[in-house]
């Protein structure tokens, strides 16, 4: 059966009101499914994101089931029949919910379901769903449609539910019991208790809820009404205190870690509570049906079967906990970054000048290990030591790698969001300071490093050249090494931009680490250790945790970056894909060697061409790295930049005003 959408006028009100409501009755057979999935064909829009043809279309099928009665009455028997005949157990207590399988299990079910969606049984109410939203993208149009414009139809159609039938609040009951027994049982997980000093304290409020919940369930019947109510009150309450458990738990993160297992753990927790209280609502005996919170929940259901088996969602879900205490200690190392005073300017840019001639040494070598006769996968392992040893060497002396800043900068850029707040909103003129003070460090340790790279790396290639009597590149090779730091003619711009990824990657592989040690409790574990503790000296037990406890995430860090840039290569070879790295400051160590190796008349105009691809691939490899650390920064304190428009003219103004903090402190900033 198809509708109409025709330009007749509204009926009177009079008719409108004449309409009486229909209380639903559990045992009618009446089924109108194939009814429902072709009405709800008419009414979906053509572009789902356009909020205004969503109304449109919602408002002329509204008017049409005003002049149209028989649509009217076949859409009231095609509703009643699902709503009676289905079992909406499974609704309350699945769809919406993660289920306990874990991460994993999760992950790998969503991925075959993706494939061969899940069976339901035809009484099932997500059967209903499934069939009459078929398409992924239904929830986004319904939620663009005004909630009154939602009101207005399920009045108009005249339906109430009866929320005291004997089978509705069976099925309510048995869902919220349900719900609460599983909450209970993750409570009692070691995730949770492991928190507490007594273990009482951990669960308490998980078992309250439960005890309580099973008497309101016993007593619902027969206790009068001021008992019951003492009763909800004590679950209410019990449930907001599982919430603030859960919340102290997370809080925690910051001193003591975190895993993907507790942060799913901790996920299903706060589900199951909210899940809890929308039953609880409906189970409180006022015998009201509230159209707004039924639209809710209906959308509620609809979006969750929609993106039940999406990925991003699921991830995002589960990886903003974990995302953000690695952020957390990327921002803490992030600080030692940033420079406030002249005093710290300076000093960060003779570290990165110390890193500049480690990184002189490495070009070298890595040069000369091209020479060596290897399969390619040896030479990538050789290259790999070559950047890994580099690395841990420039870590050890406390010098700087220019591209190593922008993965823990980009974290302490947005902490400066939610730590720095006026009236609950991110202070706005603080970030602004906050990135001028990023932009002067960035160019001090660029600086630092390019001001020695260069002619050093020049210069050991001379020396090379006076103690063997050869070149470590010439002729055709020394052209061929500036070639590939060509913008235009090479893919060294591509390339700059997987290394900016590999830059940000390591990173977060050292915040992962550091978590680790403290969720695990690696150093204390280390002490404990009796083979360590009987075998290694006070001295060398000391230098094994501090090792551990302060310096793991960042050797971490440098050799996953060293295996990263060394086996790029190897990869692209194999597979036969455009994929190498190009890192600015060996990148130009490759342009010193192969200036020195050229034959004949230098051009000029060419060597510019060269140096200008040198820039630009260190400000890809800063790009990409810090734009990849600040979007997984912020995205896992919930921040939405979109919510803040203002910030680019905030930020225009104070670089108008004090262009010159963009590059360096302040003068009375030296302290």
């Amino acid at each position: 059966m198809k509708f109409r959408i025709t330009n007749k006028k509204k009926e009177s009100d009079k008719n409108t009101t004449e309409l009486k409501a229909i209380v639903l009755s559990i045992n009618s057979t009446n089924r109108g499914l194939d009814f429902l999935v072709e009405l709800f064909q008419q009414i979906r829009p053509g572009d789902v994101k356009n909020t205004v043809e969503s109304e449109i279309k919602f408002k002329a099928f509204l008017f049409q089931l005003q002049d149209d009665r028989s649509l009217l009455f076949s859409l009231r028997r095609s509703l009643l029949s699902q709503f009676v005949n289905s079992d909406i157990t499974t609704a309350l207590t699945e769809s919406g919910l993660i289920s306990s399988r874990g991460f994993i299990q999760e992950l790998m079910s969503k991925l075959k379901h993706k494939i061969i969606p899940p069976l339901l049984k035809p009484t099932d109410f997500l059967y209903v769903i499934e069939r009459i939203f078929y398409k992924r993208n239904d929830y986004l149009w319904m939620e663009k449609i005004d909630p009154d414009l939602w009101v207005k139809f399920f009045e108009l159609i005249g339906i109430e539910v009866k929320l005291d039938a004997p089978e509705l609040t069976r099925q309510l009951s048995q869902s919220m019991q349900a719900l609460s027994y599983r909450l209970t049982m993750m409570g009692l997980e070691k995730e949770i208790t492991r928190r507490y000093k007594t273990f009482n304290d951990a669960i308490f409020p998980f078992l309250e809820q439960n005890r309580l919940i099973s008497l309101f369930l016993e007593k619902k019947q027969n206790a009068n009404e001021n008992e019951l109510k003492l009763i909800l009150n004590g679950i209410a309450e019990s449930l907001h205190n599982c919430l603030q458990s859960i919340k102290w738990v997370k809080d925690q993160r910051i001193e003591v870690g975190t895993s993907l297992a507790e942060t799913f753990l901790l996920t299903r927790m706060e589900q199951h509570v909210e899940r809890i209280f929308m039953i609880l609502d409906a189970l409180d005996n006022d015998h009201e049906f509230n159209t707004r919170r039924f639209i809710h929940y209906f959308i509620t259901v609809v979006r969750n079967q929609n993106r039940k088996n999406s990925l991003s969602e699921f991830l995002s879900q589960n990886l903003g906990l974990l995302a953000y205490q690695i952020a957390e200690h990327g921002g803490k190392r992030g600080e030692t970054f940033i420079t406030k005073t002249r005093k710290e300017f300076y000093l960060l840019f003779v570290s990165a000048m110390g890193g500049g001639f480690i990184i002189s040494f490495i070009a070298i070598f890595k040069n000369l290990l091209v020479k060596i006769a290897l399969a390619p996968f040896w030479q990538g392992i050789l290259y790999s030591i070559n950047y890994s040893f580099g690395f841990l060497l420039i870590q050890t002396t406390g010098s700087t790698l220019a591209t190593k800043q922008p993965a823990f900068t980009a974290s302490s850029v947005a902490s400066s969001l939610d730590s720095n707040k006026i009236n609950n909103k991110p202070d706005l003129n603080n970030l602004a300071i906050t990135i001028s003070q990023v932009s002067r460090s960035q160019l001090a340790s660029f600086a630092g490093n390019l001001l020695l790279v260069f002619p050093l790396t020049y210069l050991l290639a001379m020396l090379f050249f006076m103690a063997t009597g050869f070149k470590i590149a010439s002729g055709t090779e020394a052209l061929a090494l500036m070639d590939a730091q060509h913008p235009f003619k090479s893919l060294a711009l591509l390339y700059a931009c997987f290394t900016g990824f590999f830059l940000f990657l390591s990173g977060l592989i050292a915040g992962w680490v550091e978590n680790y040690i403290v969720y695990a409790q690696l150093a204390q574990r280390i002490k404990q250790h009796p083979f360590l503790h009987h075998n290694l000296g006070k001295r060398q037990m000391r230098w094994l945790v501090n090792t551990v406890e302060n310096k793991l995430g960042s050797i971490a860090g440098s050799i996953s970056l060293g295996f990263f840039l060394g086996m790029a290569a190897f990869f692209g070879k194999t597979f036969g894909l455009p994929f190498d790295i190009r890192h600015i400051t060996i990148s130009a160590g490759n342009v010193a060697i192969g200036f020195f190796g050229l034959d004949g008349p230098v051009n000029y105009r060419f060597l510019f061409i060269i140096l200008l691809g040198v820039a630009l691939i260190g400000f890809l490899n800063f790009f990409v790295s810090f734009g990849c650390a600040f979007f997984v920064a912020v995205k896992s304190r919930g921040i939405r930049l979109k919510d803040y428009p203002e910030f680019l003219g905030i930020l225009w103004r104070y670089f108008k005003n004090r262009p010159f903090e963009f590059i360096l402190p302040p003068k009375n900033d030296f302290s």
